[in-house]
C-alpha cells in the first residue's frame, strides 16, 4: 500500500477514531441495538471529519488504496444529450427497501474500518457492513421488494433522547430522470457508490443543496432546515433529497466520493436540464423519501451525525444488472411512474417489467 504524507496523516487519524469509537459506543455485535453516538464519544469526535480527508485503505474493489475505482469497460465518446423528447410528466419507478441493521460502520467513505464512522442506518442489502464490496453485496440478501435490488443504502441514525428510531416498512427511494431527455438515462454502472450531502456541511449549504427538496417535514410544517420544534402527534418527520445524477464514465469512485458524479445544469438559453460536459453520462436520479416515526416534542432529536442539517445518505450499486436495465428502459425511457414492480397504475397496457413476486419473468 503506497500512502502520501498527507494520506498517511489522514489514516492514522481515522484509525485513533475508529479505536475510540469502538472504545467509546461499547461495540460488541452491529445490530439495530448498536449503542447510539453519545456527545464524548470517538465517533462523534471524528464525525465532523470531511469526506476528502479521510485516506483509503487498500482492499476490496480498491486493491491499490488510491481512493479511485476504475469502472470496467469505461463509457467514452458520449455527449450530454441536449435533444427535448416528448413531454411525459412522470418517468420513474420506486425501489421500497426497508432497514436492514444499524452500525457504525461505512463501507463507502471508511472502508474496511469497523467502528470508525458515526452511527448508520442501513436499508436493501442485508449484509452492508464496513467491509462490503461489489462482489459481497451482489452475493448478500436485500430487504426490498425487488430481489433484484441488492444495493446498500444508508443514512445517519435518528434517535429521539437515545433511543435509535427507525423507519418502519420499506421506503420510497424514487429513481428518477434528472435531465430533460428521460430517453437518454442509462442504468447505473455495477460498483457505482457516492455520497450525497456531507456530516460536515453547515445549515445554509444544506439549505442550497442541489439535491434539496422540501427539508425536514411533519404535519403542515415544510422547508425546515432543522428538526421542527413540535410534530402533531400521530405524524412522522419526513425527509426527501436528491442525488447527483450525472457520471463521468471513468470512475465507480473517487477519494472524496463525490467527483465522479455532477448534478445536471440548465442547458443556454432554455429551461432544459442536460449533463455537463465533463459528466456526460445521465444516470437515473436517486431521491430519498424517509418518514420516522417520531412526533410531538422533538427537542431530544438527533441524527447520529449531529443536527438536522446535517442529514446525508450514501448509495452503493448492486442491482442484478438485467432488472435494472429492464426498470429503466420501461419506467424512466418509457416515461411511466411506475412502483417497485415496473407497473404504471395510471397506463396498465403497458404492463408490468416484474412479476408478482418482483422478479423478472
Amino acid at each position: 500500500m503506497k500512502l502520501h504524507s498527507r494520506a498517511l496523516s489522514a489514516f492514522l487519524v481515522s484509525v485513533a477514531c475508529a479505536v475510540t469509537a469502538a472504545a467509546g459506543l461499547g461495540l460488541t455485535t452491529l445490530t439495530a441495538q448498536a449503542s447510539p453516538d453519545s456527545g464524548t464519544s470517538g465517533a462523534s469526535a471524528h464525525m465532523s471529519m470531511d469526506h476528502s480527508q479521510v485516506a483509503p485503505v487498500a482492499g476490496g474493489d480498491d486493491p491499490d488504496g488510491d481512493g479511485y475505482i476504475p469502472a470496467v469497460p469505461q463509457v467514452t465518446g458520449v455527449t450530454p444529450s441536449w435533444n427535448n423528447p416528448p413531454d411525459r410528466y412522470f418517468h420513474e419507478f420506486q425501489a421500497n427497501c426497508a432497514v436492514s441493521r444499524t452500525a457504525p460502520d461505512d463501507p463507502i467513505v471508511f472502508a474496511g474500518r469497523p467502528g470508525a464512522s458515526h452511527n448508520h442506518t442501513f436499508m436493501g442489502n442485508t449484509t452492508t457492513d464496513a467491509f462490503s464490496t461489489t462482489a459481497s453485496l451482489s452475493g448478500g440478501g436485500t430487504a426490498c421488494k425487488a430481489p433484484g435490488d441488492l444495493s446498500g443504502y444508508w443514512m445517519p441514525t435518528l434517535y429521539n433522547g437515545s433511543r435509535p428510531v427507525l423507519p418502519t416498512g420499506p421506503q420510497v427511494i424514487y429513481y428518477k430522470t434528472g435531465v430533460t431527455d428521460y430517453t437518454s438515462v442509462r442504468p447505473f454502472p455495477k460498483g457505482l457508490r457516492f455520497v450525497v450531502g456531507s456530516p460536515t456541511q453547515t445549515a445554509a449549504e444544506f439549505r442550497a443543496h442541489k439535491g434539496w427538496v422540501e427539508g425536514w417535514e411533519c404535519g403542515d410544517s415544510f422547508k425546515n432546515v432543522e428538526f421542527p420544534a413540535n410534530c402533531p402527534a400521530g405524524t412522522q418527520l419526513n425527509i426527501r433529497m436528491q442525488a447527483p445524477s450525472c457520471w463521468d464514465g471513468k470512475n465507480l469512485d473517487t477519494p472524496d466520493h463525490k467527483a465522479h458524479m455532477a448534478y445536471p445544469v440548465v442547458k443556454p438559453g432554455t429551461n432544459d436540464n442536460v449533463c455537463p460536459a465533463d459528466h456526460p453520462v445521465a444516470l437515473p436520479m436517486i431521491e430519498f423519501k424517509m418518514a420516522f416515526p417520531v412526533s410531538g416534542d422533538m427537542s431530544q432529536v438527533r441524527l447520529s451525525s449531529g443536527a438536522g442539517h446535517t442529514f446525508h445518505y450514501d448509495f452503493f450499486n448492486a442491482w442484478d444488472d438485467r432488472t435494472l436495465n429492464a426498470l429503466v428502459e420501461h419506467c424512466i425511457k418509457g416515461g411511466l411512474q411506475c412502483n417497485a414492480r415496473g407497473y404504471d397504475e395510471t397506463h396498465p397496457a403497458a404492463g408490468a417489467v416484474l412479476g408478482p413476486d418482483y422478479r423478472l419473468p
